[in-house]
């Protein structure tokens, strides 16, 4: 710090400096940076910007029926891009999942089956994202 800086600290009163200093010096764990960086992944992949720079309707009523995913590629509805985040968060899990069956090699049981569970919701994520891009291409 520039010495007008540490000057104007040490004239503050003793709960303001402290308080300054509990800020100045927050380091945010490595686990909520982690989540904060997949879910602004996963809010990028679902389309997140598209909703909020396009503005797209939720969903459209047509022919007597509700209209959820839009029979395009080139555009969506919101409600395609909460789909999109919701399956591409049960993969995070999927890979979450995975990463931590890898913590317990002394427990062959509990990774095996974290490792499955994981390994099914990441096929299931994939399958449920290739049926979506199938209806969107049929226009179903």
């Amino acid at each position: 710090m520039s010495h007008k800086v540490k000057r104007e600290i040490s004239s503050m009163s003793f709960t303001m400096n402290k308080l300054y200093r509990r800020i100045s010096n927050i380091r945010p764990s490595a686990m909520i940076l982690s989540i904060l960086a997949m879910s602004f992944a996963v809010f990028l992949f679902g389309g997140g910007l598209y909703d909020i720079i396009v503005k797209p309707y939720a969903a459209v009523y047509y022919g007597g029926r509700f209209i959820f995913l839009y029979p395009d590629l080139s555009m969506q509805f919101i409600s395609d891009s909460i789909e999109a985040m919701m399956l591409f968060t049960l993969g995070v899990i999927g890979l979450v999942a995975v990463y931590q069956s890898t913590k317990y090699a002394y427990k062959p049981r509990q990774a095996y089956m974290l490792f499955l569970v994981g390994v099914v919701l990441l096929f299931l994520t994939y399958i449920l994202l290739e049926a979506t891009v199938q209806l969107k291409i049929s226009g179903g």
